[in-house]
């Protein structure tokens, strides 16, 4: 570029300093320190005149500015600097010019005169540079002691050109010129001005400028480049351009650019000339505050500006930026969608603002106040997609991110549902209303321009705006349920809501509610308070920005109750009732907002902590622990996939069949949820993860194995943390099997009761850490075998007691394990009549229930894990309270299929199915036993 057209010669070159470039006819202070560089080219000035030209006392060498990351080395192209990653900006960052290597110089340069030393106090020396001309660096020869490259030197004459373009473009630079040193002059005078310019420099700028022809257009370019506030790449692109016209082109960008921001600087300060009185007034005419406005003024000396003080009566520049910022929230304050409550209190607001002095404490707080007013969305909300795919899209959604949960689903979907019949409706009575309010529009019209042509009867008018009014009542308004997500933890709760969300294109807001002990926290602080700010409800929708989100009310039963800092659980009562929250008042706010179109979803580990009043305003959905099938399904869809994943592994570099995933949810884990599941898939993985990599780093990749094997597990998990019962082979009189549900998780087991007898004097002895409800299930059973022993030809004699001469010990294994719940009833009654009368129970039936005095059996909970847990013991038969019935439909199909069910309302119905064959005396009193009534 430009090449052909110089002269080619050997140069010293001195970097210059970051962010420093030289152009010809302009000057530079290039400091000596910390350049071993410099210092080594001045000293070998004594013997190195070759390199160095020195003419008299002049030494002059090569000025090459750092080349920037942000521009190509030869200035030709701006990289985006979006492009620009932090590496490459902290690298240019470190360069030091005296520490430069070849690759951080730019392309061109300018020919450096040294002018002469400077040194300031308390500061290191600097050579004052003059630029001479300009050259490109053709290659650089040597880099140490000092830079030497072959250069090509430029001469100005030979890029002159005198089309029509670069007359038009060097006018427009005097232009520009001429207009910046009025502005610069202009800004001088302002006391708030950093700019000061002496009236001698000013007007020897402005001879220079007009002096100067179209010859020397490239000179002037230089000149304006080097004074313009500019960044190093506009002034290295200029150095770079050696033709006038492109110089020119992006010079007179560069000035623009500058004038523009002082144009935009210097306004807030200036002042019409409207406000000043015609020369020729008379002073007693004037308001007395306007005189003393103008005596200021004449102070100051400036006319047509507005000196310190009189900006609106304000003090500083400072104020003037108050006013600003009153001006901008009166802007904000059009713009937002404001409701008409709302838009009252705020203006009035911004009245009082408007009135205050800045300085005022008052005024911080009353601006707080608008801000938070203006970030609320009081009827800004997400528009609902609901089209015709809106319930298959979400129940795929559903279906995708969580296994099971059918009743949570169901409810979310019977909404969606619900919002889609709402909008069609809605949408119909919209049109309705359009039509008729067109036909009032269009007669009221046609009576005002043309008075002979009757529009609309009065009558037929009333009729039609009662119509109207009646349509505008059957809007439908969108009243969101209150969700309560009760269940253990690690079954889904949280991420549940936020997959509603997802589904129903909703923003989400997750509030987390445990260890809040201040009622503040949900209704926000009264104004009057230092610090106050508005509650985590009204947070959550300035953080959301729209009026109809689903809020997630993390962990409801965790709320403090009431305290000396109020009642938290009773604040939530006006959140979460569908009566008053479409006016809840938070404290800070103190106007009314409308939270109805929110869907609040709130989860709980137990309900026994949440009041009863607010319990009431929800509608509780328990999510049940999940069963060993479930978590099968889980584990494989979701959790393998993702701890693979996280433990760097990919896809089929783990592989675990149904066998190990059980074993690993029975034996490793028993708990309602599957975090724990997590964990232990996450040990697996990891144990792999390490076989991989040793695979891989002997260089034998093909020896690694991804099938994990039953054998493997105790290796990688250790021993069995929970042991699985199986039913007996054989049964024998006194061992009857229970079933049992784990309070601790949605996982049900086989338990077998013992009952033994010996001689005593009727002591019944409990043991295996049973619990209060437990021991009296021991007693009623006891109970009714005894009221019932002649019956049961226990005794020969219906007066003689069963328990004279014997004691009895009642044993659950295993010991350790508390056991509780009123369950066990049927299957205590049933081993000690097996007991007495030396008839064993078969070992593949297993019961549940609980039994009353009368001989009833009494429904109990947990049917669904208790025969998932049987059928998964071995059990064969499973004898069930009748009214269970309905529970049985809960459970899994390939559950109910291998068991075989039987349904008891009472013991004698019990003895029969467990003993089919035996005669027992009293059954024939069966019938009158238990009333039917």
């Amino acid at each position: 570029m430009g090449s052909n057209n110089g002269r080619t010669t050997k140069l010293a070159l001195v970097p210059l300093p970051k962010g420093s470039v030289l152009l010809p006819g302009a000057t530079l202070r290039i400091p000596v320190a910390n350049r071993p560089d410099l210092s080594n080219l001045l000293s070998s000035l004594v013997d190195r005149s070759s390199v160095v030209k020195r003419e008299g006392n002049v030494i002059t060498f090569g000025c090459v500015p750092l080349n920037s990351p942000f521009l190509s080395k030869d200035g030709q192209k701006l990289i985006d600097n979006g492009a620009l990653d932090e590496d490459r900006r902290e690298e240019y960052d470190a360069i030091d010019a005296g520490q430069a290597r070849k690759d951080d110089l730019f392309r061109y340069g300018t020919i450096g005169k040294v002018v002469g030393v400077q040194r300031r106090a308390y500061s290191e020396a600097s050579l004052v540079v003059q630029g001479i001309q300009r050259f490109t660096v053709k290659r650089i020869l040597k880099e140490r002691p000092y830079f030497e490259a072959e250069a090509i030197l430029h001469d100005e004459k030979d890029y002159v050109s005198n089309n029509s373009e670069t007359v038009e473009l060097f006018q427009q630079l005097r232009r520009l010129s001429r207009e910046l040193l009025t502005l610069l002059r202009l800004s001088s005078l302002l006391p708030s001005s950093s700019t000061r310019l002496s009236p001698l420099i000013a007007r020897k700028f402005e001879l220079f400028i007009s002096k100067t022809d179209l010859t020397q257009a490239g000179r002037l370019a230089d000149f304006m480049a080097d004074i313009a506030e500019s960044g190093i790449e506009d002034k290295l692109r200029v150095l770079a351009a050696l033709d006038h016209k492109a110089r020119l082109e992006k010079v007179v960008e560069m000035l623009h650019r500058q004038v523009q921001s002082i144009k935009s600087n210097v306004k807030v300060t200036t002042i019409t000339t409207n406000s000043f009185p015609p020369s020729g007034f008379d002073i007693n005419q004037i308001d007395p505050r306007d005189r003393e406005l103008l005596a200021r003024r004449a102070m100051a000396g400036l006319t047509g500006l507005t000196p310190p003080g009189v900006a609106g009566g304000r003090n500083n520049d400072g104020d003037d930026k108050e006013a600003n910022e009153v001006d901008e929230l009166q802007q904000k304050l059009q713009e937002a969608q404001l409701s008409p409550e709302a838009r009252k209190v705020a203006d009035k607001e911004l009245r009082r603002l408007r009135k205050m002095n800045p300085a005022n404490a008052e005024y911080g707080v009353c601006r707080t106040y608008l801000e938070n007013i203006l970030e609320i969305p009081w009827t800004k909300v997400t528009e609902d997609q609901l089209g015709p795919d809106t319930l298959k899209r979400a129940r795929q959604q559903l279906d995708d991110d969580h296994y099971g949960l059918e009743k949570i689903k169901k409810r979310l979907l019977e909404y969606l549902a619900v919002l889609r019949l709402k909008q069609s409706t809605n949408q119909n009575v919209e049109q309705q209303i359009a039509a008729l309010s067109k036909d009032l529009d269009s007669s009221s019209d046609a009576g005002d321009i043309e008075k002979d042509l009757p529009g609309l009867s009065e009558a037929d008018r009333v009729a039609v705006e009662s119509k109207l009014h009646l349509l505008k009542s059957k809007r439908m308004t969108d009243k969101s349920p209150i969700l309560l997500l009760a269940g253990p933890p690690g079954t889904g709760k949280t991420s549940l809501a936020r997959s509603v969300a997802t589904s129903l294109g909703r923003k989400f807001h997750r509030i987390s509610l445990g260890g809040v002990r201040d009622e503040a926290e949900i209704r926000g602080h009264r104004r009057t308070y230092v610090a106050a700010m508005p509650g985590l409800i009204v947070n959550g929708l300035k953080k959301v920005g729209v009026a109809n989100p689903v809020f997630l009310l993390d962990e409801i039963d965790k709320v403090g109750g009431a305290n000396f800092q109020g009642d938290p659980s009773a604040a939530m009562l006006e959140v979460l009732d569908p009566e008053q929250n479409h006016t809840f008042t938070d404290h800070y706010i103190n106007i009314p907002i409308d939270l109805s179109k929110v869907l609040f979803i709130a989860t709980a580990n137990s309900l026994d902590t949440i009041p009863p009043p607010l319990l009431d305003r929800m509608e509780t959905i328990s999510l049940s622990g999940y069963t060993t099938v479930e978590k099968r399904h889980i584990a494989k869809r979701h959790l393998i996939p993702k701890q693979i994943e996280v433990n760097g592994l990919s896809e089929g570099q783990v592989i675990l069949s149904d066998e190990v995933i059980d074993k690993t949810i029975t034996s490793y884990t028993r708990e309602s949820g599957v975090r724990n599941l997590e964990r232990e898939l996450g040990s697996i993985c990891r144990h792999k993860a390490v076989q991989y990599a040793d695979a891989g780093d002997a260089g034998h990749p093909e020896t690694y194995n991804p099938v994990v094997t039953m054998d493997d597990l105790e290796e990688i998990l250790g021993i069995e943390r929970f042991e699985e019962e199986i039913t007996e082979k054989h049964g024998r009189p006194g061992v009857v099997t229970g079933l049992v549900a784990y309070s601790t998780g949605g996982q049900g087991s086989i338990l077998f009761i013992e009952v033994a007898d010996m001689p005593g004097n009727g002591r019944v002895q409990l043991t295996g850490k049973l619990g209060d409800v437990l021991k009296e299930s021991v007693e009623v059973a006891l109970t009714w075998v005894k009221a019932h022993s002649y019956e049961l030809g226990l005794t020969p004699d219906l007066s003689e007691d069963i328990m004279k001469s014997r004691s009895l010990h009642v044993h659950c294994p295993s010991g350790a394990i508390p056991k509780d719940g009123p369950s066990a009833g049927l299957a205590h009654t049933i081993g000690l009549i097996s007991l007495f009368s030396n008839k064993a129970v078969p070992p593949k039936l297993a019961m549940t229930g609980e039994v009353s005095l009368r001989g009833r059996v009494m429904p109990v909970g947990g049917i669904k894990e208790k025969l998932i847990g049987a059928l998964r013991a071995g059990v064969k038969t499973v004898l069930l309270p009748y009214q269970n019935r309905k529970d049985v439909k809960d459970v899994p199909q390939e559950v109910s299929d291998g068991l075989e069910i039987i349904y008891v309302s009472h013991i004698w119905e019990a003895i029969r199915q467990v003993w089919p064959d035996a005669h027992w005396p009293g059954q024939h009193h069966e019938n009158f036993v238990e009333s039917r009534l």
